[in-house]
């Protein structure tokens, strides 16, 4: 079970090929993802043959640190010739035409696509338990959710079922099931990765990220994707940076904010712990920590839900059974055809979103609701920013709690409580990694946050590698006997 810097090393040093090692995946994958269900589809033969072009790149010295490594990639995002689900009936026979931005960028690199990884339908979700095709299990206890809506890519790292995977975070869908699965997560700055190719659930919160064994391997992936992208009018012309750089820098200097909001009730008392924990290992590291105040923290998640589910309701309108997609076998008439189709490709969790946004966006409702929740985004945006003019990085929980059973949070508004620590952030548009602190009593990962200003991933991932360094989390590995 190696990271991406020491495959790559390996690569170069030809003790090991592309093709063999995509064999080994591929292989686990067989044994072992009948127990996790963390893909949707898995693609052998295109992966092999990419593995063999990633041979030869090697062989004429023009590999990168992602050349010949497989990867996992989330369903929710287009790859060529290959079917992208959404996790849903709705899309269950789609296949792509064309590239997303990342994915054409791992391709670029080199990269080799092992397939596609289950999801929340629609990215709906906090626990991969709405996924159209199967429920996605914890590689640490398999009665236990991985986290959502990114739940097959996080599972799918931390049972070493691909060196690392690509998921997609709107409230959290990186983070939270990073922290359930032991991964680290990061969720750039919004408009810093193409989402040119991400099917849309909330197109102003959408944001494409990874799952890394480690903060190098984040590093080194983030650097493959980053960067503008014309054919995304929300991509941000920033100018390209080597986030590996920013590994082993000191923190003599460095001040971290840590929300008081963040550490009120609900939060699970070994994760408020954790958080505590780390808040001595960085002033040892030599970092400034003190509390601080995000006082309209509160509302992020009612502004959230609103938001999104809006945005969900227009952008999910596109799914009518007419030109792609699921199409309903008996109706009468167009309006009966999509009545149908909608009723019956979209499964309870979206159809509840999209109720829940178009009421939103309604006449005699707009003021009240979605009007409403835009200007609460505004302020807490300006927290946040308050913040930023005294902190170098924020740190909080992940999660307020670690992962739950099956079936243990049927009621929706008890699920979307999980999103606590999570939402604001995108909300604002900042980046924010989740990374490993530990296990609790129950032997589950326990995942702190870490929180910068726009475009400030440098300090991010020197913070997060300062912690990993000196903690060590990242070695943890679940001993589920299933995934040995």
């Amino acid at each position: 079970m190696s990271t991406i810097h020491e495959y790559a090393e390996l690569l170069k040093q030809r003790k090991l090929s592309s093709v063999e090692l995509t064999k080994q995946y591929l292989a686990r994958i067989e044994k072992a993802d009948a127990q996790i269900g963390s893909y949707i589809t898995v693609c052998p033969d295109e992966a092999l043959a990419a593995a063999g072009k990633a041979d030869e790149r090697i062989a004429r010295g023009e590999a990168t640190l992602l050349t010949g490594i497989p990867v996992g990639i989330k369903d929710n995002i287009c790859t060529e010739g290959i079917t992208t689900t959404c996790a849903s009936k709705m899309l269950y026979n789609f296949v792509p035409p064309y590239d997303a931005t990342v994915t054409k960028r791992l391709k670029n690199e080199g990269a080799v696509i092992l397939g596609k990884l289950n999801m929340d339908e629609f990215a709906m979700g906090s626990s991969t338990e709405s996924s159209y095709f199967k429920k996605t299990k914890n590689p640490y206890d398999l009665t236990r959710v991985p986290g959502g809506s990114s739940g097959g890519s996080a599972a799918s790292v931390s049972a070493d079922l691909a060196p690392y995977a690509l998921g997609s975070d709107t409230g959290g869908s990186i983070r939270q099931p990073a922290a359930f699965c032991g991964n680290v997560g990061l969720k750039p700055t919004y408009g810093l990765v193409s989402r040119f190719g991400l099917i849309a659930f909330a197109s102003s919160l959408d944001q494409i990220g990874s799952f890394t064994k480690d903060v190098t391997d984040c590093a080194i992936v983030l650097n493959a994707i980053a960067g503008y992208d014309k054919m995304d009018s929300t991509s941000v012309d920033a100018d390209k940076t080597d986030y590996t750089k920013a590994l082993g820098l000191p923190l003599k200097g460095m001040k971290i904010g840590v929300p008081k909001q963040y550490l009120e009730s609900g939060i699970q008392a070994e994760i408020r712990e954790a958080v505590e924990n780390a808040i001595k290992v960085y002033e040892m590291l030599g970092a400034e920590c003190e509390e601080c105040s995000l006082p309209l923290s509160k509302f992020a998640l009612p502004a959230y839900y609103l938001i999104s589910s809006a945005e969900a309701s227009s952008n999910l309108a596109r799914f009518d059974g007419i030109k792609y997609g699921y199409r309903a076998e008996e109706y009468h008439g167009l309006t009966d055809l999509y009545e149908i189709t909608r009723s019956e490709g979209f499964g309870e969790e979206v159809k509840r979103r999209i109720m829940l946004g178009t009421y939103a966006l309604s006449s005699g409702y707009y003021d009240a609701y979605y009007k409403k929740a835009q200007q609460v985004r505004g302020l807490i945006k300006r927290d946040f920013a308050a913040c930023f003019e005294k902190y170098d990085v924020l740190l909080t929980p992940t999660t307020p709690t670690t992962a739950y059973k099956f079936g243990e949070k049927s009621d929706p508004v008890a699920m979307y409580m999980g999103d606590i620590c999570t939402v604001a952030v995108n909300i604002a548009g900042l980046p924010a990694i989740s990374i490993p602190a530990g296990l609790d009593k129950k032997g589950m990962p326990i995942g702190i946050q870490l929180i910068a200003n726009s475009l400030d991933e440098r300090k991010l991932l020197t913070a997060a590698f300062a912690y990993e360094r000196e903690t060590g989390y990242e070695k943890l590995r679940p001993t589920v006997k299933e995934v040995e």
